[in-house]
């Protein structure tokens, strides 16, 4: 399975690639482009930046991978890559993927940003965590969906809960970091790989990309 990690100008694209590699027997490339990314089997939003200059860089193809995620294209947003998939952001100008409805906000929180270890509690239908265990947080902004059902793990900073695991058809959000969460993370992304392997024929955004 070849999975496109795409190039939005942040960080931490090759940690991510080699949990990746770890967590499954996959082809791991980081694009560029983001038309050629969504010919890939899966897609992989990644996250350490910020929102306005990530989606600059996305814009010219925005209606592309939306289509292509909404046509079912299998999509991990990961962090700021979770974040790329609402609306918008009060982060940065612009509009983001729109792939889930809500808005991005900045941690209601005194401790901004929040810097380490953190509990996410997945609600009983989450499939790609079991159970409760701690992951690695690197943010200062939280998504607020319209729909909480889009919503299948929590966590809570200081008195703000926010949406940890957000999921919606093929498209999978997480505002941690899987591959700096060692064990759990890296089950995570398994499980997510072995959902990702099971794509649907391919929709024709895609179609067309190639």
């Amino acid at each position: 399975m070849k999975i496109a990690i795409v190039d939005c100008g942040a960080g931490n694209l090759h940690s991510l690639a080699k949990g990746l590699a770890l967590a499954g027997d996959v082809e791991v490339a980081i694009e560029t482009d983001p038309v050629a990314a969504i010919c890939a089997d899966a897609l992989v939003l990644p996250g350490v930046g910020a929102f306005g200059s990530a989606m600059e860089r996305l814009a010219p193809a925005r209606e592309q991978i939306r289509d292509a995620l909404l046509g079912g294209l299998p999509c991990l947003g990961v962090c700021l890559g979770m974040q790329l998939l609402f609306d918008a952001s009060e982060e940065g100008a612009g509009d983001g993927l729109g792939v889930i409805a809500g808005r991005v906000e900045r941690l209601r929180a005194r401790r901004v940003p929040q810097m380490g270890w953190n509990l996410v509690a997945p609600e009983p239908a989450e499939s790609l965590a079991a159970r409760p265990f701690h992951a690695y947080f690197a943010n200062g902004y939280v998504c607020r969906p319209r729909d909480e059902g889009v919503v299948t793990a929590w966590s809570r900073h200081e008195d703000d809960r926010f949406a940890a695991i957000v999921r919606t058809a093929r498209t999978v959000g997480v505002q941690f970091h899987p591959e700096k969460t060692g064990r759990d993370g890296l089950s995570l992304l398994a499980a997510w790989l072995r959902a990702a392997a099971g794509a649907p024929a391919m929709s024709p955004a895609r179609e067309a990309a190639r």
